[in-house]
């Protein structure tokens, strides 16, 4: 069932409930009413009569009978006088509404009625006859005026009942029409259109709503134009290194070989210098194993796999330290860390290669601190912090940079949580945890 229906049902519930308490009330008070006016009716009429026979302690016909017939008007009574014989004389009685259509229903006169005393006073004449006073209770023009009261009442109450389902209902068609809304822009942004907005809403919740999608999809533009970026630049990069590495092979191997190739022609002429050739070729084959061997440095440090994360970290800290000789670097690394995924160990060994090139680059530092331990409390990570004493950048105006940008993919991909810390002057911070 949707959530328009759902509502609609409870509140058409709601108010089938407040009219059903609503008529169980009305009809609990118009039968209360009735009972203290017909028990006042009894009563009074009862005192009237009574106050009219105390001076005549003897009934007298012909002046006590007409007192009675005073009491014609009395309402809601039956006042009969019954003779020793068994005769009824009336003096009052129920006067019946003149329109049929002003009774109210029978089942309403049988939920207020109920059943009401029967008043007896006896009477004496002059000749001594036994005579007995009946006073009956006949409410049903009090229940005539009850049974309007509550139609009334019951009418005020579905008119309210009304009101506040179409206020309801209202509010409710608003809240859809926005929900709408905003489903309508949720499936447009499920196909990228990150540029897509959201209108304001005038209802408060549907605006923070809008404006927290609006700021998502402003995130995911910015998530989406950086990895483009950075995609980008590692094809340029992984199209540089092939260049270079075209460059050379042709340059180094081609060379060399080419030379290997005449010396070996020439060695095969008799007046030929042998061992002399025999050296050069030794010093080109020497020359070719140091550049083979610095591209496989390039592409894959061989010592990460063979001697671990800690060995290959401070072979790389020497090497920049020869190649850098104002640039002082320290790096504290636990033994802890070599026994952590081959995965990780790259994309570690990628990170703190990327901080010294920035360091380098950019920040024109004269102290590097590398701290990389493994942490148990509160839970197992692994924590790296390159501290620089460099000239430091305002992040916001270097945040499309892909030396940071890479560090960045590097770390999420792991899991993990990178936070860097700098400003003008004040050198930087790279710190990340990357869980176990």
């Amino acid at each position: 069932m949707s959530l328009r229906y759902q509502i609609i049902f409870r509140v058409l519930l709601s108010s089938i409930c407040i009219l059903l308490l609503g008529g169980a009330m009305a009809i609990w008070q118009a039968r209360q009413a009735v009972a203290k006016e017909v028990d006042a009716s009894i009563h009074l009429a009862l005192q009237l009569i009574t106050l009219g026979i105390a001076d005549t302690p003897v009934f007298q016909q012909s002046n006590d009978l007409s007192r009675f017939s005073a009491l014609r008007q009395t309402r809601h009574l039956t006042i009969q006088l019954q003779k020793p014989d068994g005769q009824l004389i009336h003096f009052a009685g129920e006067a019946l509404p003149s329109d049929p259509e002003e009774m109210p229903p029978a089942w309403f006169i049988g939920l207020v009625k109920s059943d009401y005393p029967q008043v007896e006073h006896q009477l004496k004449t002059e000749d001594g006859q036994e005579l007995k006073l009946i006073i009956q209770a006949q409410p049903l023009d009090e229940i005539t005026e009850v049974w309007g009261e509550s139609v009334a009442f019951l009418a005020s109450i579905s008119l309210l009942t009304l009101l506040t389902f179409l206020a309801v209902n209202l509010v409710f068609n608003k809240s859809l029409q926005s929900i709408a809304v905003i489903v309508d822009a949720l499936r447009v942004i499920e196909t990228g259109q990150y540029r897509h907005k959201l209108p304001p809403f005038s209802t408060q919740e549907f605006d923070d709503i809008a404006n927290a999608i609006n700021h998502m999809t402003t995130e995911l533009e910015k998530a989406r134009q950086d990895n483009r970026a950075l995609t980008q630049h590692s094809l340029a990069i992984q199209e540089e290194e092939r260049r270079r590495l075209s460059q050379e092979l042709h340059d180094e191997f081609g060379q060399s070989l080419t030379a290997i190739k005449v010396m070996a022609v020439t060695a095969s002429h008799q007046k030929a210098d042998t061992a002399k050739i025999s050296a050069s070729i030794s010093e080109i084959c020497d020359h070719l194993m140091t550049v083979v061997r610095s591209m496989m440095q390039q592409l894959h440090p061989l010592v990460l796999s063979e001697l671990g994360l800690k060995a290959t970290l401070e072979e790389m800290v020497n090497h920049w330290s020869e190649r850098n000789a104002g640039l002082q670097l320290n790096i504290r690394c636990s033994d802890a860390v070599d026994g952590l995924d081959k995965n990780l160990t790259v994309q570690i060994f990628r990170v703190i290669q990327e901080c010294l090139t920035n360091v380098v680059r950019h920040a024109g530092a004269q102290r590097v601190v590398i701290d990389l331990d493994r942490a148990e409390v509160p839970a197992a990570c692994l924590h790296l912090r390159v501290q620089d004493d460099g000239q430091g950048c305002d992040l916001q105006a270097v945040k499309r940079g892909f030396g940071l940008l890479g560090i960045k993919e590097r770390i999420k991909s792991l899991d993990g949580e990178l936070k860097v810390i700098s400003s003008p002057g004040a050198g930087m911070v790279v710190d990340a945890r990357i869980p176990l």
